[in-house]
């Protein structure tokens, strides 16, 4: 975690302000955010263990993490269900369903770009 004050912080502010590419990366950019979404834009719910076992190689502590952000920044919906065992789910809230075509978009191109020699 950045202290508030540092060069990094402050820049990383004034772009996340100024710049909406820059806004929008910090919301989605890295290497599981990206993935949590894709799967959540293509099946309206799932649950914490079904996400976990798509995300190959993610550890429980890096998705929780990543789910809790994705929630904070109002991507994700997270969905308890008083029973035993615990029944968590998690979808996608509209401010998520409005990356659609964004993502969609990235994905063309990426699938799109021919690899560099």
């Amino acid at each position: 975690m950045r202290k508030e004050n540092s060069t990094n912080s402050i820049n990383e502010k004034h772009l996340n302000q100024n710049c909406g590419i820059s806004a929008t990366l910090s919301l989605i950019g890295g290497r599981w955010k990206i993935n949590i979404l894709s799967y959540l834009l293509n099946e309206d719910r799932l649950r914490y263990s079904a996400l976990r076992a798509r995300l190959e190689g993610i550890s429980e502590r890096m998705l929780i993490s990543k789910l809790k952000e994705l929630e904070q920044d109002g991507l994700v919906n997270r969905i308890v269900y008083p029973q035993v065992p615990p029944k968590v789910e998690y979808e996608l809230t509209a401010l998520g369903h409005s990356l659609r075509e964004i993502l969609e978009l990235m994905d063309e191109w990426g699938e799109q770009k021919e690899p560099s020699h």
